[in-house]
C-alpha cells in the first residue's frame, strides 16, 4: 500500500476524540452517570488503558499530565491499570523490598537473641508502615485525577508492584480506600458505589471480571477480564498466572451467560441468551504468542530487534501483514518461558482480545486467526463467526519513572467499542507529545535498549542508568 493508503487505514482505525464540555459536573464517565458498566445512546463504550506507570511515591508531574489530558480527551467509562503501578525497587522501600515472592524482605534479620529479635522486628513494622504510606501516596496521585472526574478504574499487577514489600493483596486493599476503585472485596463481590448496579466476577487479587451491558441494560454484551498475570518463575525468568486464575478465564464467559440470562427472564421482551459472553482481557505480561505477530528478521535488518531468552539469539521484525500501520517494536517482547496455556483457553472460551503493558518500548496491535472448531469451543458455546481472531494489543509506558520511548512517545491507551460490531474494538495511543507537548520534568529514561539479550538473565537490565564507562566499553565493542 502507498503512505497515503497507509495512513488512510490507520485514520479509520481511531476512535474519534471529543473534548471534556466546560462547565459540566457531571461525572465525565456516562457509566458512572448509569451506575454500571453499560452502551451509550450512542452505541459507544471506551476503555482507557494505562500501563507500567512504574514510579516512587512522587509520581512524576509528567505522568500525571498524561493521564489529566487522556481523560479529559476520550471521557473514558473506566480507567484499567495493567500492572507495574509502584517501583517496588524504588529507594523508599529499601528497608522492605524484594526481589522475588518467595524471598525475605531485606530488612528481615536472622534470629539471634530474643531482646535484639525483638528490636528488629519492631524496626521491620515500622518501615512497612512507612511503605504503605509511601504505595498509598502513589496510589493517591495516580487516581486523584479520576475522582476529582467521577471515573471508575480497576487495577491488575505487575513483576515490580509486590517488590515494595506488601502483596498484592495488601495493595489492592490500599486501593480499594480511594474513590472508583472497582477492584472487589472477596467478602463483599460488590463493586464501588460508583458503579452501585454492577455486577463483579471474583477470583483473586487482580484477578476479575467486569460485564458490560447493552443500552437497555438487559444482556451482557461483553466482559472485561483483569488477570493477575504473575511476576517470576523459581527457573528463571518470567511466571504465569495462577491455576486458579487460568481457571476463572476458562469458566467466567459462562458465568456471566448465566447472569445475564437472570437479566434477560426480567425483561419479557428480550431475547434469550444462551451463548457464553465473548471477552477481552486486560493483562500485565504478553503471552508467547505475541511473537506470531513478528517474522523473523537478519541481524542488521532496519528496526530488527533480537527476541527474549527462549527467542534470543533470533531478530524479528513486526508482520506488517498481521499488524496496524502506525504499530512499532522497540525491545524483544519479554514473555515467561513456559506456556501456561493461556492462549488456549483465549482461544476457546470466547475471547476475542487480550491487552498488554511490561514492554515500556512496543507498541503494537495485531491479530492472529484462531480455531472455532475445537471441541471446547463447542462446548463453551462461542458463537459462530462472532469472532474469527484475536486481537493483540502491546501499550508503551505511561509513564516518566521508568525506560521507555523518547519523551513525546509515552501513552494512554483508548479501546473504544461499538455495540454494531462490539467484538472488533478500535484503538490508537494517546501520545504525550500530540495530548501535552514538551515534556516539562527534564529527560526521562530513554536508555540501556540494546538490540543484546542473554538467555540465562531476564534481559537487558533496564532499571538502571547507562554509565559512562558502560558506554565507552560498548563503543569500542563494536
Amino acid at each position: 500500500m502507498t503512505e497515503l493508503q497507509n495512513a488512510a487505514k490507520a485514520a479509520a482505525t481511531r476512535p474519534r476524540i471529543q473534548p471534556a464540555e466546560e462547565g459540566d459536573d457531571r461525572p465525565l464517565s456516562i457509566s458512572a452517570r448509569l451506575g454500571r458498566l453499560q452502551f451509550h445512546q450512542s452505541g459507544k463504550f471506551r476503555v482507557l488503558q494505562l500501563t507500567d506507570i512504574q514510579d516512587g511515591p512522587k509520581v512524576s508531574k509528567d505522568t500525571i499530565k498524561l493521564i489529566e489530558a487522556s481523560l479529559d480527551a476520550t471521557r473514558p467509562d473506566i480507567v484499567i491499570f495493567t500492572g507495574n503501578q509502584i517501583a517496588g525497587y524504588d529507594p523508599a522501600y529499601a528497608q522492605t523490598t524484594r526481589k522475588r515472592q518467595w524471598g525475605a524482605p531485606v530488612g528481615t534479620v536472622r534470629k539471634t537473641d530474643s531482646s535484639k529479635s525483638s528490636e528488629a522486628s519492631e524496626r521491620f513494622e515500622a518501615a512497612l508502615e512507612r511503605t504503605r504510606a509511601c504505595v498509598r501516596a502513589t496510589v493517591e496521585q495516580l487516581v486523584r485525577p479520576l475522582a476529582d472526574r467521577g471515573i471508575p478504574w480497576a487495577v491488575t499487577f505487575g513483576n515490580h508492584d509486590f517488590q515494595c514489600g506488601l502483596g498484592n493483596a495488601e495493595i489492592e486493599s490500599i486501593c480499594r480506600e480511594f474513590p472508583g476503585c472497582l477492584n472487589p472485596d472477596p467478602a463483599r463481590l460488590q463493586a464501588e458505589q460508583y458503579l452501585p448496579s454492577q455486577r463483579v466476577f471474583v477470583c483473586e487479587p487482580g484477578t476479575f471480571a467486569l460485564p458490560v451491558s447493552d443500552v437497555d441494560h438487559t444482556t451482557s454484551v461483553l466482559g472485561l477480564v483483569l488477570l493477575d498475570s504473575g511476576d517470576y518463575a523459581r527457573s528463571g525468568g518470567y511466571g504465569s498466572p495462577s491455576a486458579e486464575a487460568l481457571r476463572f478465564l476458562a469458566e467466567v464467559p459462562e458465568m456471566m451467560a448465566t447472569q445475564s440470562q437472570k437479566q434477560v427472564e426480567l425483561h419479557e421482551t428480550a431475547q434469550s441468551q444462551e451463548q457464553a459472553v465473548p471477552c477481552m482481557v486486560f493483562q500485565h505480561f504478553p503471552v508467547q504468542q505475541y511473537y506470531q505477530l513478528l517474522k523473523p528478521a537478519a541481524a542488521n535488518a532496519a528496526r530488527a530487534i533480537e527476541g527474549y531468552r527462549n527467542y534470543a539469539g533470533k531478530h524479528y521484525v513486526l508482520d506488517e501483514g498481521k499488524t496496524l500501520p502506525g504499530s512499532y517494536l522497540g525491545e524483544g517482547i519479554s514473555c515467561p518461558d513456559a506456556d501456561s496455556g493461556e492462549f488456549a483457553i483465549l482461544e476457546q472460551y470466547g475471547y476475542f482480545a487480550i491487552s498488554a503493558g511490561h514492554d515500556h518500548r512496543n507498541a503494537f496491535v495485531g491479530t492472529v486467526p484462531i480455531s472455532q472448531n475445537s471441541a471446547d469451543a463447542q462446548t463453551a458455546k462461542v458463537p459462530p463467526k462472532v469472532i474469527d481472531g484475536l486481537m493483540m494489543i502491546a501499550s508503551p509506558t505511561s509513564g516518566f519513572g521508568s525506560y521507555g520511548p523518547v519523551p513525546q512517545k509515552r501513552a494512554a491507551r483508548l479501546i473504544e467499542f461499538d455495540i454494531r460490531h462490539p467484538y472488533e474494538p478500535r484503538t490508537q495511543l494517546l501520545e504525550y507529545g500530540e495530548l501535552v507537548g514538551k515534556p516539562s520534568a527534564g529527560k526521562a529514561y530513554a536508555y540501556g535498549m540494546t538490540s543484546e539479550s542473554k538467555p540465562e538473565s531476564e534481559g537487558v537490565d533496564l532499571l538502571h542508568r547507562s554509565t559512562w564507562w558502560s558506554k565507552l566499553l560498548s563503543w569500542l565493542c563494536k
